[in-house]
């Protein structure tokens, strides 16, 4: 059995974000059930041993709010056998350094996002002989393994997918670790997980097709929406996230390929479809797309 949770199913600085004041922000402070932590998962195969997909800066809080992460026993204790981590972002890495009280657990990720992991000293309070990196090679299935060297039961297998640099290195130029999906499987089922893309190629289709579970890219709801909000001058597409809606957008894309089940995640705080009752929102749901609150559990 394959089991993942959302964590949080919303973009950089969260809903609400500390300094936004669209109508989803303000609605969010208003409403507390509406509020949603940056984007990170946890998935497992036995239940018992979790491994986050990304490190969000909320995930202190995102652990508190998930007793599946909670201790279990003796003195000290975690859950948490691993780390995945999808791009170098500052909203995928951050909360990796929540995790330094000293608890083994792995970090798998591309090689280029290990080396910007490696160049930053902070990141040395997770020692390398309590807490390893493991270079995670695309198209290169492997089963994460726990800290006690038993297999986990999972297997993953990340592939690139169309995207841009993190933010803070754009003008690096792109890396092919810049943004990474990943296929997980467990007991015969899959899931997939796309935090981040600009695009569905015809390679991405065939790889999504029939697919019991695809977690998708939900930033925005219309290339301009940040433009068109004030919020800020880019589009979509220059940040490396396809738009939910139009002829050329994620659920026009995804709808002929026969998916089980199409969870949006990486919702960004303008997007409306994060709010109940929109039109936005039940325009995704005819679609047959989900909009997760923290908390959230899907078996593949």
């Amino acid at each position: 059995m394959l089991r993942i949770i959302v964590l949080g199913s919303a973009a950089g600085g969260g809903l609400p974000q500390l300094n936004c004041n669209c109508a989803g922000c303000r609605e969010a402070r208003d409403k507390p059930v509406l509020r949603n932590g940056q984007c990170a998962l946890a998935a497992s195969a036995d239940g018992e041993h979790w491994f986050l997909i990304n490190a969000s800066p909320d995930l202190r809080q995102q652990i508190l709010d998930t007793p599946a992460l909670h201790p279990r026993e003796g003195l000290r204790h975690s859950p948490i056998a691993g780390v995945v981590l999808t791009n170098a972002e500052v909203d995928a890495v951050a909360g990796l350094l929540t995790l330094r009280e000293g608890w083994p657990f792995a970090i798998h990720a591309h090689p280029d996002v290990l080396s910007v992991l490696a160049a930053n000293p902070i990141f040395g309070v997770l020692r390398d002989e309590i807490v390893p990196r493991r270079a995670m090679l695309p198209d290169v299935p492997f089963e994460p393994l726990l800290a006690d060297g038993r297999p986990s039961g999972l297997t993953i297998r990340s592939f690139t997918v169309p995207g841009k640099p993190a933010l803070w290195r754009e003008e690096e130029g792109a890396a092919e670790g810049d943004s990474i999906g990943l296929e997980l499987s467990a007991g015969g089922r899959r899931a997939f997980i796309l935090p981040g893309c600009a695009e569905v190629t015809p390679a991405l289709a065939g790889r999504l097709r029939g697919a019991a579970l695809v977690f998708f890219d939900g930033t925005l709801w219309t290339d301009d929406e940040m433009i068109r909000a004030g919020l800020s001058q880019k589009t979509g597409r220059r940040m490396g996230h396809i738009s939910i809606s139009g002829p050329d957008g994620a659920m026009a894309a995804l709808e002929p390929l026969g998916i089980g089940r199409k969870v949006f995640v990486h919702i960004n705080n303008s997007n409306p479809v994060l709010i109940p009752g929109t039109p936005e929102r039940a325009a995704a749901e005819r679609a047959g797309w989900c909009v997760p609150a923290p908390g959230m559990e899907f078996v593949a």
